[in-house]
């Protein structure tokens, strides 16, 4: 079994079926800046993903590939509108296959990862789940605003404007 170590880069490309059928380990780091789409969606580009890959056959005897992707991203604090840090991780369970067809004979617990004739951009396959994994919302754990800006318990009185209808419910009702 081949296995890379965790402080090397790991390979941009690679045939999934082949590392499939001869159960290649993959371990490395993908740096962000290199993944266009995931750049887009962060604040800071800089860091790597640390990823762990292990190419198999599943019982049923599918072509699949398992592991995970984390990485600590910059993300937009949403109460503060500062940068906050977020640790990202993403469990990979795919099922390597030619095309939808294929992908409709996948178990469930599997996802399909479509791949065309050889090598396949294992980047882009990482990107894609880790973008699935980006938190809807991203905020501070701790308090990040002051709390004077904040609703307290007590009740906030609100005014009540003068409907522009009721002009018109004044003017129905009154005789001609």
């Amino acid at each position: 079994m081949f296995k890379t170590t965790l402080q090397n880069l790991l390979p941009r490309q690679g045939d999934p079926r082949k590392f499939a059928q001869q159960g290649i380990s993959l371990q490395g780091l993908v740096p962000i800046a290199s993944l266009s789409r995931m750049v887009d969606a962060i604040e800071e580009s800089a860091g790597e993903i640390q990823v762990d890959l292990v190419f198999g056959l599943s019982e049923e005897k599918k072509k699949i590939v398992t592991g995970y992707a984390k990485a600590n991203v910059s993300l937009i604090c949403q109460r503060c509108l500062s940068p906050v840090t977020v640790l990202v991780e993403s469990n990979i369970s795919l099922g390597i296959v030619w095309d939808e067809e294929h992908a409709l004979a996948l178990p469930e617990y599997l996802d399909p990862w479509i791949v065309g004739e050889g090598a396949a951009d294992l980047y882009e396959m990482i990107e894609e789940e880790m973008l699935l994994s980006l938190p809807a919302v991203a905020y501070h754990q701790e308090s990040c605003i002051d709390s004077k800006l904040l609703v307290s318990g007590t009740p906030v009185e609100v005014k009540q404007e003068k409907n522009p209808f009721q002009v018109l419910e004044q003017l129905k009702s009154s005789p001609k």
